[in-house]
């Protein structure tokens, strides 16, 4: 299986249509979001696609966020969460403590742990636990990334959108 992953898109609606083709092209679903989307048109503009979304710092409206995520029919799961493909136990934090994400990442207890926040991306293998940060799919005036995770083979890409 493959597995999009996607984290700040900070309301940027082009690359977010973007990243949901790319994906679709590639494959990948579910979408894996690690937070900061920052408000509602963020989340609607998944409608369509398989979306498992996290929180990050800048997801102030947690309330409305929850509804946008049930109007689309996607799953929300707050500050954390782990899920289970292929028989990997992936960890999915924001990123938002530094010391919380190498903390997921030294238990040993995931054989991934994804995460967002810091705008750059990142995909390393500490210790036989593959890390990814997708980097942002705003961009901030920058490269717009995003990431796919093969659950078979435990191979992952970051992608330029």
């Amino acid at each position: 299986m493959k597995l999009g992953i996607i984290s700040d898109t900070h309301e940027h609606v082009i690359n977010i249509e973007k990243a949901k083709k790319l994906f679709a092209d590639r494959g990948a679903s579910p979408i894996i979001h690690l937070g900061d989307y920052c408000a509602g048109p963020s989340v609607r503009a998944f409608k369509g696609a398989s979306l498992i979304g996290i929180l990050g710092n800048n997801d102030g409206d947690v309330l409305r966020l929850e509804k946008n995520f049930e109007e689309i029919g996607c799953d929300f799961r707050w500050d954390f969460t782990v899920l289970e493909y292929d028989g990997l136990k992936i960890a999915c934090y924001h990123g938002t403590v530094p010391e919380i994400t190498d903390a997921l990442i030294r238990c040993k207890t995931y054989d991934v742990v994804l995460c967002g926040h810091t705008h750059e991306s990142r995909l390393e293998t500490i210790d036989e636990v593959l890390v990814i940060n997708p980097g942002s799919a705003h961009g901030f005036d920058t490269k717009a990334t995003v990431a796919i995770l093969d659950t078979k083979t435990k191979k992952a890409e970051i992608l330029d959108l």
